[in-house]
């Protein structure tokens, strides 16, 4: 695909270093957006080092990744990991297009939102600040250990689409139980997409992501 400086239409998407399988509807599938998009991987950014050790060593790779993408003709930049919230002040302070590293950047629009992520427990008050919401959202991690969990954070080769999707829902189950008040629900994670009609049919909540809110926000471009 050819890409033209300042074209409205173009979409940087900052990769982690995975080898994961990456179905239609997640972030890593170029046919998961309405608008062509532009991959760039950085290196040694593995899902342990961002999820689990948030290491801010991957900061200068990021913005080094990003404004190649700018270079390139990207009229914005999002990333297929949310939390790399914890990245988007200074992404957007180094970078002359609008950023939006995560889903969570979504949850201040929300009346009673809660979060859907791949792992609870390294999913803090830090990435919640960081996107703007309170400390206090309702967060629900995929059961550790399950089948997608492992996919994703062990990097794995293989991806059982049927079992994932099971997962998904089970962990919005989970997070309804404890706080039926929710009304929203927010995937942290852009590997859940695909499964997001099944949640909302599950469930009867909406259900919000990076894709929803990347889409949403190019209008706003346009």
């Amino acid at each position: 695909m050819s890409l033209h400086r300042n074209d409205p239409t173009v979409l940087g998407v900052l990769m982690l270093d995975t080898r994961f399988p990456r179905i239609r509807g997640d972030v890593g599938h170029p046919e998961s957006f309405q608008v062509p998009v532009r991959h760039a991987i950085v290196r040694g950014a593995t899902a342990q080092r961002v999820v689990r050790e948030g290491d801010p060593a991957l900061l200068q790779p990021f913005i080094d990744a990003a404004r190649a993408l700018v270079a390139d003709g990207a009229c914005a930049i999002t990333t297929s990991c949310g939390f790399l919230v914890r990245f988007q002040a200074e992404l957007q302070a180094a970078l002359p297009v609008p950023v939006w590293t995560s889903s969570l950047l979504k949850l201040p629009e929300l009346r009673r939102p809660g979060v859907l992520t791949v792992d609870a427990a390294s999913l803090g008050a830090a990435h919640l600040r960081a996107a703007g919401a309170p400390t206090s959202t309702p967060v629900e991690g995929l059961a550790p250990g399950c089948s997608l969990q492992r996919t994703l954070l062990e990097d794995l080769p293989t991806l059982d689409v049927a079992a994932a999707e099971v997962e998904v829902i089970a962990a919005a189950r989970r997070l309804l139980a404890r706080e039926p008040t929710i009304d929203a629900l927010v995937f942290e994670c852009t590997n859940m997409p695909p499964y997001a009609e099944a949640v909302a049919r599950a469930t009867g909540r909406p259900v919000h992501h990076l894709l929803t809110l990347v889409h949403e926000r190019l209008k706003d471009l346009r």
